[in-house]
């Protein structure tokens, strides 16, 4: 068997090196969605660390390997996001100067957070590849020490620890699933894992968007670019060591799209009440897209992060609510007269809907000028019952229709 780049043995010594500066975070059972995938589901709650996200294990784990002069002089690292927290809160828990480059689109909240542990932020340019030359700029420049986010062994060794904890929590898995962007986690967990249980799967999961690694290891031209919920696997090149050890341990890679992960995102929070990003929801998506790979096995998903904007999340589950009918928009035709509104109401709340919200448009939608278009949003129990709506408001002789798509 070929060589690796990192090993079992270096992903044991991470585990010792941070394990008393990082979460051991739990791993459990949803029976909820055990029920759901016809598996056996549980789930590693990497959303629990200090800075919400699985991307302190790495960064912890180079920077305590630094030499004395390279800690004195600074570290610097390129991100938009979880892997500039985890490396800026452990420089600053260290002592060790530490110096961001985001790019300039990178929310304020990141930005803040970021500098609040202590890190000097530079916003430069407007993609990740120019903030990232602009970083490697600096680090020669002013000799700092590049800590890369997913392309570094170092880096691969602590992402593995969470393998490691998975399987000391719950030795019957068989399955590992976890989310790739450059391919610096799924590495290291699949050298832990294959290390520990030599027979268990370690599947990957990437966007419809960026799915470099999917797209590598068929053979196929990587193509990569759009927007994506999950930004924090929105990667478009995978590293050289993770490809490496991808190509030695992974079973296979799977693709999510957008609609697969916003589900999972609020699933997450229904069943288990807590927060995903896009990339920590992308496994419990694949869980639900890829059934056919996960049913009747006992399954370990990964939920790398809970760092999404709160609108993001808002907007999400009103989606979701929408898509599963649970927030319908009705169109009805009423005569411009008197009570007519307050009739509409009293049907829709005698059926059990409650109205949220109510336009009316007399200017240009109705073609008849005593008549009046009235656009009713309503919240229903599902789409049983808001069938049980239109079917009620149309006894009762108005013209319904129930706007989907671009009519809403």
């Amino acid at each position: 068997m070929q060589k690796l780049p990192v090993t079992l043995e270096d992903v044991e010594f991470a585990a010792a090196r941070i394990g008393e500066a990082v979460v051991h975070t739990p791993c459990l059972r949803s029976e909820t969605l055990s029920r759901i995938a016809k598996a056996d589901v549980w789930v590693k709650f990497e959303n629990l660390q200090f800075t919400a996200s699985f991307k302190e294990r790495g960064a912890l784990n180079t920077l305590l390997q630094l030499t004395d002069e390279e800690k004195k002089r600074g570290v610097i690292a390129m991100s938009a996001g979880n892997h500039a927290q985890g490396v800026a809160y452990h420089a600053g828990r260290l002592g060790i100067p530490a110096t961001i480059v985001m790019p300039s689109f990178t929310p304020n909240t990141k930005v803040e957070h970021t500098r609040g542990h202590g890190a000097r932020v530079v916003l430069h340019g407007d993609t990740l590849a120019e903030a990232a030359t602009e970083a490697h700029r600096l680090a020669d420049a002013h000799k700092l020490t590049f800590v890369h986010p997913y392309d570094d062994p170092r880096i691969i060794a602590g992402q593995g620890t969470i393998a490691l904890e998975m399987l000391q929590d719950a030795p019957e898995i068989d399955t590992i699933v976890a989310p790739v962007g450059g391919g610096g986690m799924i590495a290291g967990c699949a050298v832990a894992a294959r290390g520990l249980k030599p027979d268990i799967k370690v599947i990957g999961v990437e966007t419809t968007s960026f799915s470099a690694m999917h797209q590598l290891l068929a053979g196929e031209p990587v193509t990569a670019g759009g927007d994506t919920i999950a930004e924090g696997i929105a990667v478009r090149d995978i590293g050289k060591t993770p490809l490496a050890i991808a190509k030695a341990l992974l079973d296979q890679v799977l693709v999510v799209d957008e609609v697969a992960i916003e589900r999972a995102i609020a699933l997450f929070l229904e069943v288990e009440k807590t927060v995903a990003e896009g990339a920590g929801a992308a496994c419990l998506a694949a869980l639900l897209s890829h059934p056919q790979h996960f049913v009747g096995r006992k399954v370990g998903l990964v939920l790398s992060g809970g760092n999404i904007d709160t609108r993001l999340l808002a907007s999400v589950l009103l989606r979701g609510l929408v898509r599963d009918g649970r927030i319908v928009r009705l169109r009805l035709m009423i005569g411009d007269l008197p009570g007519q509104l307050a009739r509409v109401s009293g049907l829709i709340g005698k059926a059990g809907g409650n109205i949220v919200e109510v336009q009316h448009q007399r200017l240009f939608g109705a073609a008849v000028a005593k008549r009046t278009e009235l656009d009713v949003t309503v919240e229903t129990r599902g789409r049983d019952h808001a069938r049980e709506l239109v079917e009620a408001l149309s006894a009762e002789g108005f013209k319904v229709r129930v706007l989907e798509g671009a009519d809403a």
